[in-house]
């Protein structure tokens, strides 16, 4: 059981590892693109649609699809590690209790 559960951890471990790489290679080159067309919006746009779609959309239409491209890169990167560090806390709290 004690194998099984450090396999558990380290593969989970392994798959945030790889995902936030994947992530940020496909996050930074939308941001890049974004760049380039020196397309600005702060934090607070990218986790609150409504203002995103007020403030940003009207003053870069031509960018819209990288727009929301970025955002939810960047929001699906946030969840699944949120996930799998959730995930990781878990199994490695069940470690530890069947260490003893």
């Amino acid at each position: 059981m004690f194998v099984l559960l450090i396999s558990i951890v380290i593969g989970l471990f392994v798959a945030m590892l790889f995902l936030n790489v994947y992530f940020r290679v496909k996050v930074l080159r939308t941001y890049r693109e974004l760049a380039k067309n020196r397309v600005e919006f702060g934090a607070a746009h990218v986790f609150n649609r409504e203002k995103m779609e007020a403030e940003i959309m009207p003053q870069y239409p031509h960018m819209r699809t990288e727009i929301e491209t970025f955002v939810n890169h960047l929001r699906y990167s946030i969840r699944m590690a949120t996930v799998l560090i959730a995930l990781i806390t878990l199994f490695g709290a069940i470690l530890m209790y069947f260490r003893e």
